[in-house]
């Protein structure tokens, strides 16, 4: 096992690319590290920088007690596994396996115990003389992933490992590789652009966004405490509403308006963000997640400035639960954070159109026992407690202190 840490590590193109930025992060031993965010983020680039396959422009890689900036690929100690498997199609699984350590010369008596050690462990002995071509998508990534344990490297660097395998093969492999990387406890540092892949995989997740770390923490943290709009909108599915609000103050307290809404902010919130009160008379960007929005007539006893009414543009019922899709009278968030999730997304031009409206679309996760119907009035109760605030100008969340930490350490891998 060995500590990986990047400090201030940066690639920049011969056309003036600058694919990544001041990278700083530290990855524990033993810690299961996810790189996430949108296509071009940079998360790859990280990635083969460690590896050794993208060369450093400034900045060092610290792999174990050494700097690894002008080792080749191969003495770095660490073993990536690829998108597209990348196995020989003229051997077979155990050749594939084998490969790597005869090319450094390991006893055949070595070679054989670790790939039948590992082959048991991803449950491939029966496979061990077969091709690859008549593997399926699940047994070919356990495979490319033998190959790399059988190393027994410092590190496993994968990169978007299961993006080629369908949906439902997708999950079974994410809790294969989970298991595997707790029972060999190898530090892992994991490149994904699915956020459900890195919240339900990694110790910690690290948010990527145009070359620049945003933020590295626990997946619940992520969550929980979003540092900035960007990771607000890029954690979480159905992604966060938002939408930007007037924060008034009438004889009870502090009021959130948009549109024709108004939703009374809670004490105890003004009391976990005393740092809302430099907003009053003021606009910021209101976030609340779609599951904190509930059917009303299934909520009980729910305050009149807690309710809203709508109507139902889009029913989905997925049967756990129903996502409820309603418009806003109130125009969507337009900043470089939202657009660049857009983007992601390829909603942009759905955004250009809404801002044309002069409309934002919420979405609601109910309870499968509603009776929402599309097209038909409904009321909604919202969570306010659980109401998410950024500054519009900065895109920064606020807080008590300001803007949060970008690395938070709090429930880390030790």
């Amino acid at each position: 096992m060995a500590q990986i840490a990047l400090s201030g590590v940066s690639k920049v193109y011969a056309d003036g690319t600058e694919a990544v930025s001041e990278l700083d992060l530290e990855v524990g031993d033993g810690e299961f590290m996810v790189f996430v965010g949108p296509s071009g983020c940079g998360k790859t680039t990280a990635l083969r920088m460690v590896a050794g396959l993208e060369e450093i422009t400034r900045g060092t890689v610290t792999i174990g007690d050494r700097v690894v900036n002008d080792l080749p690929p191969k003495d770095r100690h660490v073993a990536m596994v690829f998108q597209n498997y990348a196995l020989y199609p003229h051997l077979n699984v155990f050749e594939n396996m084998a490969f790597g350590l005869r090319l450094r010369k390991t006893p055949k008596e070595e070679i054989e115990r670790r790939v039948r050690e590992a082959a048991d462990v991803l449950g491939l002995t029966e496979f061990l003389d077969r091709k690859p071509k008549n593997l399926s998508g699940g047994q070919r990534q356990r495979v490319a992933m033998g190959r790399a344990i059988v190393r027994e490297p410092l590190a496993f660097l994968m990169d978007e490992p299961l993006s080629n395998l369908d949906a439902k093969l997708r999950v079974q492999m994410r809790a294969e590789v989970l298991r595997i990387q707790s029972d060999l406890h190898t530090t892992t540092i994991y490149v994904t652009h699915d956020q459900t892949e890195a919240m339900t995989m990694g110790d910690r997740v690290a948010v990527m966004k145009l070359g620049r770390l945003q933020q590295v923490a626990t997946p619940q943290i992520l969550y929980d405490a979003p540092v900035n709009l960007f990771v607000g909108g890029f954690i979480g599915s159905p992604a966060m509403n938002m939408v930007e609000a007037a924060l008034e103050r009438d004889g009870q307290g502090l009021v959130v308006t948009f549109g024709d809404i108004r939703l009374r902010v809670p004490d105890e919130l003004m009391a976990e963000r005393p740092g809302l009160a430099a907003f009053e008379g003021r606009r910021a960007v209101v976030g609340i997640r779609p599951e904190s929005i509930q059917d009303a007539e299934l909520a009980g006893d729910v305050p009149a400035d807690r309710r809203l009414r709508t109507t139902v543009e889009l029913r989905e019922a997925l049967g756990s639960e129903v996502l409820v899709h309603f418009d806003v009278a109130a125009p969507p968030v337009l900043t470089e954070d939202t657009r660049e999730l857009a983007r992601d997304t390829g909603t942009h031009d759905r955004l250009d159109a809404a801002v044309e409206r002069n409309t934002s679309t919420f979405v609601a996760r109910l309870s499968p026992r509603t009776r929402a119907q599309k097209r038909a009035p409904i009321e909604l109760a919202v969570d306010t407690t659980r109401l998410y605030f950024f500054d519009p100008d900065t895109g920064l969340s606020i807080d008590g202190d300001g803007a949060p930490s970008v690395t938070d350490t709090e429930g880390a891998h030790p």
